[in-house]
């Protein structure tokens, strides 16, 4: 079981098995939501255990593919939490346990800020990897 939350500790939620895969996103979208670091879950799962009710949506503009969910206490970005389909993100950053897996990709390195600068031999995409 891995367990994570919000910072105030009002969402908490586990997943019985470990992601699919986690991968840092360096578009301007996901830099300024907190959630660069993200690891993709299967549905099945994913548990919400407390605070569903407080979790609050972020739609985007027309052309955006990934609605946004947070904390609607601490606005602890939690990726895609809510999302109904199979397999979605959710921010690595909420992780209270060692989520298992280690960073494999850098996806948008074309947007990626100059002062930045990546640090691990993880493989790295100018744009989205399906592109």
């Amino acid at each position: 079981m891995i367990r994570g939350s919000c910072s105030c500790k009002k969402v908490e939620f586990e997943l019985s098995n470990k992601p699919m895969i986690m991968g840092t996103c360096h578009c301007s979208r996901c830099r300024k939501a907190g959630s660069s670091i993200l690891v993709i879950v299967k549905s099945d799962d994913l548990k919400i255990t407390k605070g569903k009710e407080t979790i609050s949506t972020y739609r985007p503009e027309s052309g955006f593919k990934y609605l946004r969910n947070f904390c609607s206490n601490c606005g602890t970005s939690l990726g895609e939490i809510l999302s109904k389909d199979s397999s979605f993100p959710i921010s690595a950053n909420c992780f209270d346990d060692d989520p298992i897996v280690r960073n494999e990709f850098h996806e948008f390195v074309s947007a990626k800020p100059d002062w930045y600068d990546i640090c691990d031999t993880a493989k790295q995409f100018l744009e989205h990897p399906a592109k």
